[in-house]
């Protein structure tokens, strides 16, 4: 398989993803593990490269699968307006590789490598 299963069944990883999406989209840094964070990173691209396509089915298949959270208190701004208006066009042009991963060390409790995962 290509993809990494991390240890849930598949509607758990489903919505694992969708959260660490939403929150990256965001926030455009997070702190977790490096597995989770290699697992993100395609499927965050994936999303950068519909907001960069900004048509309404575009627009549709991201709201599909991201959160429906406010990104920006004072605007009122969702995850969605936010991907599709400030980060889509920052990478217009730029062919992939949206995402850095910076490794930090092991987790305090049970040793699990961190990392952080951001926009670029």
């Amino acid at each position: 398989m290509s993809y990494r299963k991390l240890g849930r069944t598949s509607s758990q990883r489903k919505a694992l993803l969708r959260d660490l999406v939403t929150d990256l989209i965001i926030n455009e840094r997070i702190e977790t593990t490096e597995a989770r964070a290699k697992e993100l990173r395609s499927v965050v691209e994936k999303m950068i490269t519909l907001g960069k396509r900004g048509d309404l089915h575009a627009r549709r298949q991201a709201a599909a699968f991201v959160r429906k959270e406010v990104a920006n208190t004072e605007t009122g701004q969702d995850a969605i307006q936010k991907l599709f208006s400030d980060i889509a066009p920052r990478y217009q042009d730029r062919q992939g590789g949206y995402t850095r991963i910076m490794k930090l060390g092991p987790r305090r409790g049970d040793g699990a490598p961190m990392v952080i995962i951001e926009l670029v």
